[in-house]
């Protein structure tokens, strides 16, 4: 598969140089001239010296061609603004790294699908560790036809659980509301802000998405996406 970095983060490095053993080919956009030019004595890599958030410097990274757009440089707002124009541009797949998990909500609205938080991750295995628990992957655990889609509630969802008219082969599994969180049943009442996770089959995924762009269009066409964290 061919990946494209954004940002040559310590995060970058280490997922380049596993990538690069396993014999994916990989290119890393690095706005820093002198950083974009000690990668090539470092990684076997594609290199491109430039603001990897600007549409310019990522149509140069050939996005048709492309697998995975991954936007991990030390700055939020600068992966948030370099996914927005990557996915714009066509990339198939696009991850985005955030460290501060005020702009989660954020990133679900905007349909940023797949967002990671490596503080969050790492913090919530070693409290796991700590309690005497042994962490599994989500992706571990979602298997074959079964996915997760999440979104923000907004006034029309603020509803009981079981009026929510989810579509068959979907079910409500949990809520965050704030730092709290919720197992919910039938009868739990929604409240807007809540951020909603549905566990369904893969099938309604589309079916789920097109509900809840609908229903954000008078929110500056704000688009919620799949689960953020896991």
């Amino acid at each position: 598969m061919r990946v494209i970095f954004v940002g040559a983060s310590r995060l970058t490095l280490h997922t380049a140089r596993l990538l690069l053993e396993r014999g994916h080919d990989v290119v890393v956009i690095e706005k820093v001239r002198e950083l974009a030019a000690s990668l090539n004595g470092m990684l076997p890599c594609g290199v491109i010296q430039g603001d990897g958030s600007t549409p310019a410097i990522l149509k140069e990274a050939d996005p048709a061609n492309s697998d995975y757009l991954f936007c991990v440089t030390d700055n939020d707002q600068t992966n948030i603004i370099a996914s927005l124009v990557g996915r714009s541009l066509g990339f198939r797949h696009v991850v985005t790294r955030i460290d501060d998990p005020e702009f989660q909500h954020i990133c679900i609205e905007l349909g940023l699908e797949d967002t990671i938080i490596p503080s969050r991750t790492i913090s919530r295995y070693l409290a796991a560790i700590v309690e005497g628990q042994r962490p599994i992957s989500m992706s571990a655990m979602i298997k074959n036809d079964a996915a997760l889609f999440s979104f923000v509630v907004g006034g029309q969802d603020a509803v009981r659980v079981d009026q929510l008219a989810l579509p068959r082969n979907c079910r409500l599994v949990l809520l965050y509301r704030g730092d709290k969180f919720i197992l919910p049943d039938d009868d739990t009442a929604l409240k807007e802000e809540d951020e909603a996770v549905v566990l369904c089959h893969a099938s309604s995924l589309d079916k789920l998405r097109e509900r809840w762009r609908h229903a954000e269009l008078g929110r500056d066409d704000l688009v919620p996406g799949s689960l953020a964290d896991t």
